[in-house]
């Protein structure tokens, strides 16, 4: 897989995450992916980018900064919403904030198998 296939595959997986598109998902998702070294598989995988959207309705994931080098992908993600109540343990409830999350992943037969992310949450910290 050269770069360009796998920034356009991030960059669709992105996508379908804007959409709520769950059902494809398992497109761009391994069945075995682990998070921050934390096993969840495709289906808690999929619970916990649910969880994040009934949290945060508003949510939409943008590209800042992104960096193929196959098998893995290196991403700055921001991020302008309100999440409706407490979030990385911070009392937001429906502030609008404005964040980066950066993020690495893994692919293993063209879908991301590791994910490795940091929110910044200082920022959001200054903002309350």
């Amino acid at each position: 897989m050269t770069k360009d296939d796998l920034a356009d595959i991030y960059r669709a997986y992105i996508a379908c995450l804007n959409r709520q598109d769950w059902p494809a998902l398992a497109e761009f998702v391994h069945d075995d992916v682990a998070h921050n070294a934390r096993a969840l598989g495709l289906s808690g995988y999929r619970a916990m980018l649910e969880q994040d959207f009934r949290e945060i309705p508003d949510l939409q994931f943008n590209i800042a900064l992104l960096i193929a080098d196959p098998p893995r992908i290196a991403a700055r993600l921001k991020f302008d919403c309100s999440p409706i109540g407490t979030f990385l343990g911070l009392a937001v409830n429906g502030k609008r904030v404005s964040f980066c999350e950066n993020v690495f992943y893994e692919f293993h037969d063209g879908r991301i198998r590791q994910v490795w992310s940091i929110v910044d949450k200082a920022a959001i910290e200054t903002q309350l």
